[in-house]
């Protein structure tokens, strides 16, 4: 196996210390113009990278930010990141995604080694207290869940009972009073989300009804069918997620019933598959990407000192009506 090539061989290369080929490739400190353009040289002309984490040890920063998603399969987190990987870089700092239902507990650990600046938690991670109990004073932003899984974290998340609501209010409003919610029970997003649903469907005085489902477009499809296929079905249903309302849409299909001339459908995140225009899901916009940049802010005041108190800040949604909701049938079949 091949040597890896180390700063001291840089500097060998372009005549100088080890110091001032440090300087030349962290764009720090005074290095002259012909050296820096040695060291630069020489780094290409070996194939030089430098280590993040020995780099680290050398230093009072890292520099780095480990971002830790529940599950990387989630639509949701696309523009989430891309806001929080925005903010981030706009404060000098380099996001480091690490998919926790893969990795779990030693993800952390690994952070921790490289001596990260702070941690994101993206969405609710299962059984993650444990793991983040020891990060010590760590400053930590939790994102898309509205409850803190480490000491001391700031929260940025969507007001999601809030945003349920205005899907029952849209439904209601297109003359629909038997609706049905296919929920994620035992999740925060879930259990807020069904709170809404269920509050605003009983001031309204609709019919209504909540099924167990789960976040994944498989659960969804399970108890679309189940419930569509029964007697009595609803005119209308509020999946907890486009992921879950795309499992139903599917199902729906599966039973020969037109989305939106039987059945009325909405979601909840407003990914880009409900935006597509084969699709055009119902769903609510929870302003991923902007709690994205909000989440990068808060933990770049926290690293820098600037505001070292937890915050909670709640993002207002907002409905994004588009065709697989109409008026009910005039007669269900």
């Amino acid at each position: 196996m091949a040597k890896a090539v180390t700063i001291l061989d840089v500097a060998a290369l372009a005549g100088v210390s080890k110091s001032a080929a440090s300087l030349a490739l962290r764009g720090t400190g005074y290095v002259s113009e012909t050296k820096r353009r040695a060291v630069l040289d020489a780094a290409a002309e070996l194939g030089y990278r430098p280590n993040a984490a020995a780099r680290a040890m050398g230093s009072q920063r890292s520099g780095i930010v480990g971002l830790i998603l529940d599950d990387l399969r989630n639509p949701w987190f696309v523009p989430a990141v891309e806001g929080l990987s925005d903010g981030l870089h706009g404060a000098g700092l380099r996001p480091l995604l690490g998919d926790w239902r893969l990795e779990g507990g030693p993800l952390v650990e690994r952070f921790m080694e490289l001596r990260v600046e702070g941690i994101v938690l993206v969405g609710t991670l299962d059984g993650a207290e444990p793991a983040l109990a020891g990060i010590g004073p760590v400053p930590v932003v939790q994102v898309g869940s509205p409850r803190a899984q480490a000491r001391a974290a700031s929260i940025v998340t969507n007001d999601d009972a809030e945003g349920a609501r205005r899907v029952v209010r849209h439904l209601a409003a297109l003359g629909h009073r038997d609706v049905a919610h296919l929920g994620a029970p035992g999740t925060p997003v879930g259990d807020a989300r069904r709170e809404g649903f269920e509050d605003e469907s009983r001031r309204l005085g609709l019919t209504f009804r909540t099924v167990d489902a789960g976040l994944t477009e498989e659960a969804g499809y399970r108890a679309g069918r189940g419930l569509l296929a029964a007697a009595g079905r609803p005119t209308a249903i509020f999946a907890v997620n486009d992921m879950a309302a795309l499992g139903a849409l599917s199902a729906a299909e599966d039973l020969g019933l037109a989305v939106p001339d039987d059945l009325s459908l909405a979601g909840y995140d407003d990914t880009p598959a409900a935006r597509l225009r084969a699709v055009g899901l119902t769903s609510v916009d929870n302003a991923s990407r902007e709690a994205g940049r909000v989440a990068a802010r808060l933990l770049a005041e926290r690293i820098a000192g600037r505001s070292p108190v937890a915050e909670s800040v709640l993002l207002a949604p907002e409905l994004k009506a588009r065709t697989s909701t109409a008026p009910p049938p005039a007669v269900v079949r």
